[in-house]
């Protein structure tokens, strides 16, 4: 797999070819478009029609297929209550009917893809070979990989995919302006994205990010069909400029759609105080989406940050595009500045007796590396099974469950002696590798996790609200484990030796044993079996002095006092 080197603000590699065109895409639910930079300014590229937005709509004969972004990653399970104009299989793997053929979301797409490619290939007179795609903010990995085949359908390497919100971020040139904070409200056709970015010495990171990917301008242009308005778009597009349109006033409008616009404040000013943030600290609110241009919205965001923060000199509906293609442009080599974004949720593994130890925390800035070593439970263990999870809770089974896989080929030594290493990798895309390593033999196995469920925010948000209202008990519940499968490992071993004890002894240490193993069944109280593991080891001291010494004399037997 070919790697990108991705370098310091302002020193490109020394092999970039730094003549090859990148393009940006913004593969839209309602509209998509692609993007270059040329000779310093942005240039969004049109069609034969000298049209530029492309409606992101694919034609099967009498079958037309639109909005094929919601089905991006997704099984039939997730979208079988959904209503769409078109019909979709019953089956593991998802399929659009089309005649009488079935075809994935991905390869509709990806003639989204070929038409935009085609469209720059004939303004440029050049083969378009790679291009960053952007893609909404809680995208998961299963909807970026669909992203990336569709891609790989028509022909195209993606070099990054990129937030939405991010790339606006890049449109609006903040990397030329003073370090600080910004705000990113995305209300688009069918979903809402909002994020808290800074910007500091060249460098974007994104701090947060909320929405709701069922919440978009295609719910106020359904709200308007059901009042009896035909063309509901010109409708709300009208009533943006005017303050009323055959006999429908904007306040009737606002009345109608003020609950969902409320969501989206409120969601705003939720991501703020869940960063510890306070309002008059962002610098500036960059809109995307052509609904932001409804002056309801921008009086909401007044609200929250004041008026002259509002951002609104760039076109919302081009703004993520022109990102885009800024972002190719700084990887081809030729721009100064690095985009990071960050992990929605934690990523870890599961322990022995059922917790969760966190590799990669919530909101850690991707691409990001993470090494931990871990070793066997048991004496002679020659495997070890890897669960991976994603979640903010202390118990694997309240965890996402995102893969699984085995390392075998560990040698089998004493419990505690093996030596494992497991390394998490999240790329810029926000897609993880799972690797584990056994440093005694270089026995190694590796797994790009791939999910195939669909993690939108309002999972994310039940997730993280689950976590805050039984973090008490759960960490509760994460030292009993901890206590019982510690003293499980003590008991074991001191079972296992007591049988060749004949010290006075054995039968009390037996006693203390059973009285443990009695208190890691019931397993009601974390203090009842940390007494009664110090009594077992109190009671078994000279057993495990008997055995140090065996052990010290067999391993000084036959030797001369200076080679010991």
């Amino acid at each position: 797999m070919a790697l990108l080197q991705i370098h310091e603000p302002g020193h490109a590699s020394e092999n970039q070819d730094t003549n090859e065109v990148i393009i940006g895409i913004d593969l839209g639910t309602t509209n998509s478009l692609v993007a270059i930079i040329e000779d310093g300014k942005a240039r969004i590229l049109a069609d034969e029609n000298g049209r530029d937005m492309q409606p992101s709509i694919v034609q099967y004969g009498d079958t037309e297929i639109s909005s094929i972004k919601r089905l991006m990653g997704k099984s039939f399970a997730d979208v079988k209550n959904e209503n769409f104009s078109f019909k979709i299989s019953d089956e593991k793997i998802l399929r659009i009917i089309v005649g009488d053929k079935k075809i994935r979301p991905e390869e509709v797409s990806s003639e989204i893809l070929k038409k935009l490619k085609n469209i720059a290939e004939k303004n440029l007179q050049c083969e378009i070979k790679k291009a960053v795609i952007t893609v909404p903010a809680y995208f998961d990995e299963a909807a970026k990989n669909a992203t990336k085949l569709a891609a790989n359908l028509a022909d195209l390497e993606v070099v990054r995919l990129v937030n939405e919100p991010t790339a606006a971020a890049l449109a609006y040139g903040l990397d030329n302006s003073s370090e600080g904070l910004y705000c990113v409200y995305d209300l688009g056709g069918g979903t809402f994205d909002v994020s808290i970015l800074k910007m500091q010495k060249g460098v974007f990171k994104v701090l947060g990010v909320a929405g709701d990917n069922h919440l978009g301008g295609d719910d106020f242009d359904e709200m308007l069909t059901k009042a009896g308005f035909k063309d509901a778009r010109k409708m709300k597009e009208e009533l943006s400029r005017k303050e009323e349109v055959n006999g429908f006033s904007r306040t009737d409008f606002e009345k109608l759609i003020f609950d969902k616009i409320e969501k989206t404040a409120m969601l705003t000013k939720n991501l703020i105080e869940d960063l510890e943030l306070e309002a008059d600290e962002i610098k500036g609110v960059i809109l995307v989406g052509g609904s932001t241009r409804i002056p309801l919205v921008q009086k909401k965001l007044a609200e929250i940050f004041g008026t002259e923060k509002i951002l609104t000199n760039l076109d919302p509906d081009r703004i993520v595009a022109i990102g885009a293609a800024w972002q190719a442009y700084n990887l081809s080599g030729q721009g100064q500045n690095l985009l990071l974004d960050v992990t929605a949720l934690s990523l870890g593994i599961e322990m022995m007796g059922g917790i969760v130890d966190k590799i990669i925390p919530r909101n850690s800035t991707t691409p990001i590396s993470k090494t931990k070593e871990f070793t066997t439970y048991a004496d002679n263990q020659t495997g070890m099974k890897l669960h991976i999870v994603q979640g903010e809770r202390e118990l694997a089974s309240n965890c996402r469950s995102l893969a699984e896989f085995e390392i075998k080929g560990i040698p089998a030594l004493k419990a505690g002696i093996a030596r494992v290493q497991v390394t998490f990798k999240l790329d810029a895309d926000g897609l993880l590798t799972v690797s584990a390593e056994e440093k005694f033999t270089g026995e190694k196995q590796e797994i790009a996790v791939k999910p195939t469920f669909h993690l939108d925010q309002n999972e994310i948000k039940k997730m993280l609200l689950e976590s805050l209202q039984n973090s008490q008990r759960d960490i509760k519940n994460r030292l009993l484990i901890e206590a019982a499968t510690e003293a499980m490992q003590d008991a074991t071993i001191i079972k296992k030796d007591l049988e060749n004890f004949n010290g006075v002894e054995k039968k009390n240490i037996a006693e203390k044993l059973k009285i443990l193993e009695e208190e890691i069944l019931k397993r009601t109280s974390r203090d009842a079996i940390l007494l009664a593991q110090q009594e077992l080891g109190k009671a078994a001291e000279n057993l495990v002095l008997e055995k140090v010494n065996a052990v010290l004399r067999e391993k000084i037997a036959g030797k001369n006092v200076d080679e010991v």
